[in-house]
């Protein structure tokens, strides 16, 4: 039996879009943690069961955690992204896509950093290395073009998060040229919440808009994203993002902060938007790349 969804599986021309740090697997916890991936592993697998997002962004999942994530999800998924360091392992902010709506025509991943196609390089004061993955995208149902960018802002430098939100607007500015009828989503974790200059950045008198801001609807109350296991908290911050561009509407979002017996899944509760982006002239679908 599947667990009630918030929102759920959608039909076209909608898009379900969600953006969910699933917390790293960590070592050496005291017995009982809420920490305990063995424990909360079932839990992710419940939430993803029932919601069949049609574009996922995970953030911190190590290698077999994304395998966990592919598998909770179904064989019609496939993903994208790799570690963050040079040798590929690590944290991945792997991009989820369901396949039977989305093609995939090209990815990439970058460092937030001076250096971006140096892999594992930082520079602006994070002590590891930041990356964002984009990939490019038809929807099969529409013809439309979708370019999403999935990332993981630094948690302890404001200077590397002012500059890696610097960095996104930069990549979605060249998008937006490169293909100005496409649908662009922007989701990650940003450690910044709706106070921040960073969240100014993002979304002041430029091509991002929140979609918290900007839903006709939302179905939850707003809950701060960032619970680190705790309960619920009504009004809290939400330092968890889905950003769109310009022709995107945002028919609904929420912010999923489901409890199992009271325990939660992640220190982090996934935020879903239900998007429409309507009929645009189909791109060249060639088979998927990485990019140079």
């Amino acid at each position: 039996m599947t667990d009630a969804a918030l929102i759920g599986p959608v039909t076209e021309p909608d898009l379900h879009v969600m953006t969910y740090n699933i917390r790293r697997r960590s070592r050496n916890l005291l017995p009982g943690s809420p920490d305990r991936w063995a424990t909360r592993k079932p839990l992710v697998r419940r939430i993803l069961a029932a919601e069949q997002p049609t574009l996922l962004g995970v953030q911190e999942g190590l290698a077999d955690q994304v395998d966990f994530v592919s598998d909770a999800l179904g064989p019609h998924y496939q993903w994208v992204g790799h570690g963050r360091y040079a040798s590929g392992r690590d944290e991945r902010c792997a991009v989820f896509y369901d396949s039977r709506r989305l093609e995939l025509t090209a990815w990439q991943q970058r460092a937030l950093s001076a250096t971006p196609e140096k892999p594992g390089s930082r520079s602006w004061g994070n002590l590891t290395p930041r990356i964002v993955v984009s990939a490019d995208f038809t929807d099969t149902a529409t013809g439309a073009r979708l370019l999403a960018f999935n990332t993981h802002f630094d948690h302890l430098s404001w200077r590397s998060r002012l500059e890696s939100a610097n960095f996104i607007l930069d990549l979605v500015l060249a998008a937006r040229a490169a293909e100005p009828d496409a649908a662009i989503v922007v989701i990650g974790d940003f450690n910044a919440d709706a106070d921040s200059a960073v969240y100014r950045r993002l979304t002041a008198d430029g091509p991002l808009r929140d979609t918290w801001e900007d839903a006709a609807e939302r179905v939850t109350p707003q809950w701060g994203t960032f619970s680190n296991y705790r309960r619920r908290r009504p009004g809290g911050k939400r330092i968890d993002l889905i950003l769109v561009g310009n022709g995107v509407d945002v028919m609904s979002t929420g912010i999923n902060a489901a409890r199992f017996d009271g325990s939660a899944a992640s220190d982090h509760e996934p935020v879903q938007a239900v998007l429409r982006y309507g009929d645009r002239p189909a791109g060249a679908s060639d088979s998927a790349r990485v990019l140079p």
